[in-house]
């Protein structure tokens, strides 16, 4: 949306400020807060002019105006604009970072933020291409409805079914964002059909294409330390409970992590039984602990037995099996 900024009596800001405390600032979670708090902030008080940080092809490609790509999202052309995307945000929000956790959600609209705006100039430029019309090269767009668009498709991924009243009429939730992006165009030419489009496309590609995958790694989510979600997961093992976090489910593709305990032997391999109870919390184990536990499970998996060394050196066993027997009879006999 671009459109000369309008301050008069600043409606906006009064509905905002209105819905902010009817919600209550503590019922909003932190990340959505500082987000609504920086757009705001932009807005009374502007980095520069909108026409030096609106986003177009022009500025941004032609004149290697980069910056906008950062500018544009967080700066609006008045204030009901504003206020019709926070009151978006904190919907959204308020759902998304509480799914979650605040990290990755303010992960999230880092990437998004960056992703729409390179959307929108790959789409305009390649409407001018198609078109020859240098006029899609020159519109320019600023507001934070781009990663909105994107963010409602990605709310509706995680909270599937249902339906959006549009207009007093039901729409599925999964087909509601392609509605309001035709009906918002309609309604009001003045915005950016192309930059919702982007924003669509984006949440798109972190639902249903590689976008997700690309942050975790880029992220370095799977840590040793790692946490996701806000909370922190203990997960067990046939070598006992560990005190590291897990960062995924038990049955995702990032469930499942190899230990070599003091590099002695192959490595180890964890596996998570997803019928045990969640581990209950831990007691900080020492490296001897942690490689007889492996020592343990690892007999346990070949021979279903169970050996526990003694204060000695000696080992005591329980339910001997033939296997066990007959490495007692060795071991006498090379006595």
């Amino acid at each position: 949306m671009m459109r000369n900024r309008q301050r008069g009596s600043n409606l906006g800001l009064l509905l905002l400020a209105s819905q902010v405390f009817q919600l209550g600032i503590d019922n909003i979670p932190p990340v959505t807060l500082a987000t609504l708090g920086l757009n705001v902030y932009l807005f009374l008080f502007p980095v520069k002019p909108l026409l030096q940080t609106c986003l177009s092809v022009r500025e941004a490609y032609w004149y290697r105006d980069w910056k906008r790509l950062l500018l544009s999202p967080f700066h609006h052309a008045d204030d009901m604009h504003l206020y019709f995307n926070m009151a978006s945000l904190l919907w959204k929000g308020i759902k998304l970072e509480r799914k979650l956790g605040g990290a990755w959600f303010a992960y999230l609209l880092s990437v998004f933020s960056l992703l729409t705006g390179l959307v929108y100039l790959l789409l305009e430029t390649g409407l001018t291409h198609v078109t020859e019309d240098s006029s899609y090269s020159l519109q320019c767009a600023v507001g934070f409805s781009g990663v909105l668009f994107g963010l409602k498709v990605v709310n509706n991924h995680y909270h599937p079914g249902g339906a959006t009243y549009i207009m007093g009429l039901p729409v599925a939730s999964r087909y509601a964002c392609w509605v309001e992006l035709v009906l918002i165009h309609i309604m009001n030419p003045g915005t950016s059909f192309v930059g919702h489009l982007a924003g669509i496309l984006v949440g798109l590609l972190y639902t249903t294409g590689p976008l997700k995958s690309l942050m975790k790694t880029c992220a370095g989510f799977v840590t040793s330390n790692g946490q996701y979600g806000g909370q922190r997961t203990y997960y067990n093992s046939s070598a006992g409970y560990s005190g590291y976090g897990m960062p995924y489910p038990p049955n995702s593709q990032y469930g499942q992590q190899s230990f070599n305990p003091r590099h002695y032997g192959a490595p180890y391999r964890q596996q998570y039984d997803t019928h045990r109870p969640s581990a209950p919390p831990q007691h900080p184990y020492t490296e001897d602990e942690q490689y007889e536990a492996a020592v343990r499970a690892s007999l346990n998996d070949r021979g279903g037995f169970t050996q526990a060394r003694s204060s000695h050196g000696t080992y005591a066993h329980s339910n001997p099996t033939p296997e066990e027997i007959r490495w007692r009879r060795l071991q006498k006999f090379n006595s």
